[in-house]
């Protein structure tokens, strides 16, 4: 039960920083869940099934805001949703599970820390289709086979390619990683039976983070120094999927 509660503040907590940046917060999910061991099955239904509650909250409060783009997010999503969905039926054995994950929790780590306040200003760019759809399948692959939603590749994606600004890109990813993890449960139907019991007050934390962070993310940001601790949480939970 003690592990239960504390695994339901780290998602809480998970839920709170990612959605203030339009993210779901899978990563952080599963980075908590690995520290606490839980298998692998286990970890990538219930994250998705936790990301699917958090995208939706951050996907109404940020095109609430005004912060979304359909010409952005269509080009991604065709051709990612099909590709989670493929990802999603994959099945990996455990150690390789673990390997991808950890590499994939690194770049989640690496992206925070480098994250800022600042907005971009200059005028964005029109996003190609053609690189767009491409871009959209490979995210949404990997996606669909680790259990995450693809924020963490899409944000600085399209903020280093100039094709969206700071809380647009917000708005867009969460639509992303929401439309993504519907896929990527869907592409693996037998996963509902992976879902364990303390799923209901994990998703009543990961809900409540998200109604706080997304409420945030939209109006203002949150401090730096919670994303940089963060970080640290990811790194450690890599090194023990890696290394273990």
């Amino acid at each position: 039960m003690d592990d239960v509660l504390l695994l339901s503040v780290l998602i809480f907590a998970a839920g709170l920083l990612y959605s203030s940046v339009g993210h779901a917060g899978a990563s952080g999910y599963l980075a908590a869940m690995a520290i606490f061991g839980l298998a692998p099955e286990v970890m990538k239904s219930t994250a998705l099934v936790l990301n699917i509650f958090v995208a939706f909250i951050a996907t109404l409060q940020f095109q609430k805001a005004g912060y979304f783009s359909w010409n952005i997010f269509l080009p991604f999503a065709m051709s990612s949703v099909p590709f989670a969905f493929i990802g999603g039926a994959l099945s990996f054995p455990g150690s390789v599970y673990k390997q991808l994950l950890g590499l994939v929790l690194f770049f989640a780590a690496f992206r925070l820390f480098q994250y800022k306040h600042s907005a971009i200003t200059d005028a964005v760019k029109p996003v190609p289709v053609l690189w767009a759809v491409l871009f959209g399948a490979g995210i949404g692959l990997l996606s669909g086979a680790v259990g995450v939603g693809g924020g963490i590749f899409l944000s600085p994606l399209l903020l280093f390619m100039g094709w969206a600004k700071t809380k647009e890109t917000a708005g867009v990813s969460a639509a992303f990683i929401l439309v993504n993890s519907v896929a990527g449960i869907a592409g693996h139907l037998t996963s509902v039976n992976f879902l364990p019991d303390a799923i209901y007050p994990w998703a009543f934390a990961a809900v409540l983070g998200g109604i706080i962070g997304s409420r945030l993310g939209s109006r203002r940001f949150v401090n730096v120094t919670l994303y940089r601790l963060l970080a640290v949480v990811l790194v450690i939970a890599g090194a023990k999927l890696m290394l273990v």
